[in-house]
């Protein structure tokens, strides 16, 4: 498939991821007595996944989302030559989706921006953890979450299920840890809403910003390097599948048909 194509999948795939997930937060989350609460956004960003995988990873391997990018680069299923075109395209979705959530929630009579769905620790934390606790979650959820991921798309996996299980973990991660940062586990997902924020109100989530992508990408990587470990039969992507001297065709391996944040 080539790159153009799989950068507009990853590009409309993690638009869509921090639509969904975020626009369920900013939208939908705290209606009095009919709001979706907690679980109902974890739904969310757990069924932008499962649907998004399903639509984009026959195309790009439905990643959207940088550590999931440099984990499986770590696993040795992707190659990491393309991590920088990939993470552009996944942090301009995102960028995208909070601008047209802003669109969408501003012209709400009495719209009052608040957090924006961002992402922090200390004061700005859902539940007013520390930097060390909120470290700590990230890393470890997007360890797990990658562990997910690389286990359900091995090739001795059941074929098919991989989105299920993904979303299906995504939406576990956010239960537990939306009251800790209101969960990232995706730079790029906490890029957008930063920035808009930034924009329109209060740059305390730019500020923050470090924290939910370093400790998503150290998981990433942790994942990454392990599971190759565990498994002990993974062999590095090739870029290209040559005949008789000549490249007739590029290839990525897909995230097992889909995934994700």
């Amino acid at each position: 498939m080539p790159l153009a194509r799989r950068l507009s999948a990853e590009f409309l795939g993690t638009l869509w991821l921090v639509l969904g997930g975020c626009g369920s937060a900013v939208l939908a989350a705290g209606i009095p007595n009919v709001g979706i609460g907690y679980a109902g956004v974890s739904l969310a960003f757990g069924l932008t996944v499962l649907t998004g995988a399903y639509a984009f990873g026959h195309i790009s391997g439905a990643h959207f989302n940088p550590a999931v990018s440099i984990g499986l680069a770590a696993g040795k299923r992707f190659p990491w030559n393309e991590l920088l075109p990939y993470i552009i395209a996944q942090v301009l979705g995102a960028i995208v989706a909070a601008g047209i959530l802003y669109l969408i929630a501003s012209d709400k009579s009495g719209f009052q921006i608040a957090g924006f769905a961002s992402n922090g620790f200390g004061d700005h934390s859902p539940s007013k953890y520390g930097v060390l606790a909120c470290f700590v979650a990230e890393v470890v959820l997007t360890f797990f979450f990658l562990i997910v991921i690389l286990g359900s798309t091995h090739r001795l996996a059941p074929a098919g299920f991989a989105p299920i299980a993904i979303g299906l973990c995504l939406t576990l991660i956010h239960l537990v840890s939306i009251p800790v940062t209101n969960t990232s586990v995706n730079p790029a997902r906490s890029t957008g809403p930063a920035l808009v924020l930034a924009i329109k109100s209060d740059s305390w989530a730019l500020t923050q910003l470090w924290l939910f992508w370093l400790a998503p990408i150290l998981g990433a990587l942790l994942a990454g390097f392990f599971y190759t470990w565990l498994v002990g039969d993974e062999e590095p992507v090739p870029e290209k599948v040559v005949v008789d001297e000549t490249v007739i065709v590029e290839k990525v391996e897909p995230l097992g048909e889909g995934s994700d944040e």
